[in-house]
């Protein structure tokens, strides 16, 4: 993942979103999960709450993302919380859909069954109410 990458101290570097530290995104802060399928908190090398991260190679979660548009894109309902999942080469994104400020989560294509990860998030996603549409609105 392009984004990601280790410092000197072995700190986690994702670029933030520029909503990362608005207040939505601050009520999804504070209730990032502790741990991610076992995973551990990792440091991250930003200064921003918005942006976390567990695990080596880190499953990293970003907050306030630009809501995406209608896609082609599988989407998926877990949990309640509707992503759209996106294939990259070293990895699946997952980005909320119908929320704004959107929250994206990269899992490694080191993670088998990338999706498994998923529900951890969900009560951090939920302090961003669901407006803009979902999942069945997009895939009919």
């Amino acid at each position: 993942m392009l984004l990601l990458g280790a410092c000197g101290d072995d700190a986690v570097r994702a670029v933030p979103f520029d909503e990362s530290d608005s207040p939505a995104c601050q009520a999804v802060a504070d209730r990032w999960p502790d741990t991610v399928g076992g995973l551990q908190p990792r440091v991250t090398a930003v200064q921003s709450r918005g942006v976390a991260a567990w695990g080596d190679p880190p499953v990293v979660a970003r907050c306030g993302k630009q809501a995406p548009a209608p896609t082609t894109d599988p989407c998926i309902d877990i949990d309640g919380v509707d992503w759209v999942a996106t294939e990259l080469d070293d990895g699946t994104m997952f980005t909320t859909y119908g929320r704004s400020p959107a929250v994206e989560v990269l899992v490694p294509a080191e993670y088998d069954t990338a999706p498994l990860w998923l529900p951890a998030f969900g009560e951090a996603v939920r302090q961003v109410e669901q407006t803009l549409g979902a999942c069945s609105s997009v895939t009919g």
